[in-house]
């Protein structure tokens, strides 16, 4: 074996040796509790015993189900105006940039330098004379490249996470969105409902009205006591004390709805809104649907990015390698700068390791894991508080149906009392008065009727809002996990 070959297999032992020392030399890395698992929407309803049947689908844009051009435009500028929802486009730039941050980790690093330096060099330095106690104009140009492999993963892990907050912030959003429409749509329901009880409110106050005007001619006639008499008029100022309320809920609605959409109360001063129709499902929409909840997709992302920073937190115990390399001009005097002696170049390995770091590493290591555990909970928690909110508005829905098919008998009952009223007033068999009141109790009755319909128009937007609106995820991008659970945390 020659001298230079002897030489160089010393080397290549002694660099591996010291790569064993570095390896041993590694902070230690504690041992962690597994995370908790997480909850799916099918399963959690199976456990609280809801049956997920094949129901329909919702569209993203369920508003648009009701056929009302009014409402369509209400919610449209409800979206642009939305400070909220302008909140969450700001929060989703701020992750898309964390995610290009966390991008430009995995790529090399180029740096370019030019600087001029003006100083009186020392006489007590480095440099003899005529350069010691001389001015001297310093000029450096330089081109610098790095780069830090991934040996371990952290990178990856880093860019994984930001993902998963981009994702979630995205989601946030469709939430915002959905809340956003939720609440226009409740509240244009609510108007409506509101002026249809007026319209009937002010027709049963004109039927009082007539009865009362009856009664006291009857008993001017000495045909009824004033005891019947005021009888007959104490309906009158109940009702009327419903109209202001009513009046009052039209304005506190239309101002709610000015907010929504981004105007002023003046804008919706006269704002009418008729009741949409009750949608006609042959079969609600199904619990299969709970998994695209917005909130439940965004609580998920975030269940996903906390694993990856438990993986990220990890890979911090171990060494990291990276290479850097420098080419440039340097030279005392411009003069001389751009000379062929002036050239320097270098490049070299470096190598990191966390000796003395090791109650830092931990702490944060620790840390990742119980945000990841915060995480996993509050994914539960949101897992199940949907079921429970969807089985709410399915068993809503199922007692106004049966509400409704009990009141469409009582309509139809005061509807038949009346025609009878009328047969019988005109045969001369009954008075006026008769007749009245089975009116009265046509209106009433109807809004008994008008009351539920709103409801159940009310529950079905509640519906669409439990099961996500229609939101659907985008498609993932390759660089995301593909694991759905949360890795162990040891």
């Amino acid at each position: 074996m020659t001298p230079r070959s002897l030489h160089r297999t010393t080397l290549a032992l002694a660099m591996g040796a010291a790569l064993l020392l570095v390896l041993a030399a590694c902070a230690p890395i504690p041992k962690l509790a597994d995370p908790g698992q997480t909850l799916e929407g099918d399963v959690a309803a199976r456990q609280l015993g809801l049956q997920a049947g094949q129901g329909q689908s919702v569209d993203q844009q369920w508003w648009k189900s009701f056929g009302d051009a009014q409402l369509d435009a209400l919610v449209d500028q409800a979206m642009a105006q939305s400070p909220s929802l302008a909140l969450a486009r700001a929060r989703i730039a701020r992750a898309a940039a964390m995610t290009e941050n966390a991008q430009a980790a995995q790529r090399p690093n180029a740096t370019l330098q030019a600087d001029v330096t003006r100083q009186r060099i020392t006489e007590n330095g480095i440099y003899p004379a005529p350069l010691a106690g001389s001015i001297r104009t310093f000029g450096n140009v330089q081109a610098g490249l790095s780069y830090e492999w991934d040996f371990f993963g952290r990178h990856e892990a880093e860019l994984k996470a930001a993902l998963g907050q981009q994702r979630a912030a995205e989601a946030d959003a469709a939430a915002a969105r959905l809340s956003v429409a939720n609440a226009v749509t409740k509240a244009y329901v609510a108007l409506a409902r509101a002026q249809a009880q007026s319209r009937l409110l002010d027709e049963l106050v004109a039927l009082r009205q007539q009865g009362f005007e009856l009664v006291s001619q009857r008993s001017s006639a000495g045909l009824d006591t004033t005891q019947e008499l005021r009888q007959a008029e104490a309906p009158l100022s109940d009702l009327q004390r419903q109209q202001v309320v009513l009046r009052e809920q039209q304005t506190l609605l239309r101002n709610q709805i000015a907010s929504l959409t981004g105007q002023g109360p003046a804008a919706t001063a006269q704002l009418t809104a008729p009741l949409p129709r009750v949608l006609d499902w042959q079969q609600a929409p199904s619990l299969d649907l709970l998994g695209r909840r917005p909130d439940l997709a965004a609580a998920r992302a975030r269940v996903e990015a906390s694993a990856q920073d438990v993986r990220a937190a990890r890979t911090r115990f171990y060494p990291s390698v990276s290479l850097s390399a420098f080419v440039g001009l340097n030279a005392i005097g411009l003069d001389e700068l751009f000379k062929g002696g002036s050239r320097q170049f270098g490049a070299g390995p470096a190598l990191t390791l966390p000796l003395f770091d090791s109650g830092r590493l931990r702490a944060s290591l620790r840390g990742s894991a119980a945000e990841q555990d915060a995480a996993i909970a509050s994914y539960n928690a949101a897992v199940l508080d949907a079921v429970r909110d969807a089985s709410d508005q399915f068993a809503t829905l199922q007692s106004l149906r049966e509400q409704q098919a009990a009141q469409d008998a009582l309509v139809a009952n005061a509807e038949s009392q009346y025609g009878l009223a009328n047969q019988r007033f005109g045969a001369g068999l009954v008075n006026r008065l008769a007749v009245l009141n089975a009116q009265q109790t046509r209106v009433t009755q109807q809004r008994s009727q008008l009351d539920l319909q709103a409801q159940t128009i009310d529950a079905q937007i509640n519906l669409m809002r439990a099961l996500g609106g229609g939101y659907a995820e985008p498609a993932r991008e390759a660089a995301e996990p593909a694991e759905q659970r949360p890795a162990s945390h040891g």
